[in-house]
């Protein structure tokens, strides 16, 4: 291989590594998206005015639970469902959301279909959901109890449960592998990427081991995967920790979005 084809397979790499994929955060403004290329946080602005709650994504997908509805949408933007006032919602095959009243349901193309109620749901990933009498997974059209104590977040990759006292994994039986009061928990579906708030610090998971990381930001209230880590505050600072940084780039970057009330960030 000549030199210049060297760099031309070096300059598609960087092309590569550099694509643009936009973050989803949702916020009491409504949802507003950031442009994101590995190491950089481009333009920014409010894609949809409302109160949002919280945020997901999958697959090209997105689900909002707002104070009036849920809403289901992708870069093109965003439907109403029906559903009502919801406090969480997840995206894995469908959409799944709870509602203030604990109950929790299903979309099935353009229907709702109900399967159960829990106390408080605070958070649904994947067929996990996070509430105040512990971690319940979706089976089919019923909710199964998997103990635990008063979860706060979930992440189905792991699966992980975030608790007062720490983080949570169920394997034969819950096992707490970082104590603390933790308020975050995200795992990448595909990849081997976990990350967890406890006591207020970001825990990065490797080899089996959480170690403490410095995204140089706090306050961070949720956590979702791109080519980069990224981490959003509820003040508003979207936080990165692009691919490049491997290679010896600035490990962290962060920029204020000038948002309020921010509860979640997706990257669909």
């Amino acid at each position: 291989m000549s030199d210049d084809d060297i760099a031309l397979d070096e300059k598609r790499i960087y092309e590569e590594r550099r694509e643009e994929v936009h973050a989803y955060v949702a916020c009491e403004m409504g949802v507003a998206t950031v442009a994101l290329s590995d190491d950089q946080i481009g333009r920014f602005g409010l894609e949809h005015g409302c109160t949002a709650r919280d945020i997901a994504g999958s697959d090209g997908r997105l689900a909002v639970a707002t104070d009036e509805d849920v809403l289901v949408g992708d870069e093109a933007g965003f439907t109403a469902t029906g559903f009502g006032p919801a406090t969480a919602v997840g995206v894995d095959e469908r959409v799944v959301a709870a509602s203030e009243d604990g109950t929790l349901a299903r979309l099935d193309g353009d229907e709702w279909v109900t399967l159960g109620a829990v106390d408080e749901p605070h958070a649904v990933d994947g067929d996990l959901v996070a509430a105040a009498e512990g971690c319940f997974r979706i089976d089919g059209d019923d909710l199964v109890a998997l103990g635990g104590d008063a979860v706060r977040d979930v992440a189905a990759a792991g699966p992980y449960a975030g608790t007062a006292d720490g983080v949570d994994r169920l394997a034969d039986g819950w096992t707490t592998e970082l104590a603390g009061d933790a308020t975050v928990v995200s795992a990448e579906r595909d990849g081997d990427r976990a990350h967890a708030v406890v006591d207020g610090d970001l825990f990065a998971r490797a080899s089996g081991e959480w170690a403490a990381v410095d995204p140089t930001v706090s306050g961070i209230v949720d956590v979702a995967y791109a080519a980069a880590t990224v981490t959003v505050t509820a003040d508003g600072t979207v936080a990165i920790d692009p691919v490049t940084a491997k290679d010896g780039a600035p490990e962290w970057r962060s920029r204020a979005l000038g948002l309020a009330g921010v509860t979640g960030v997706a990257v669909p």
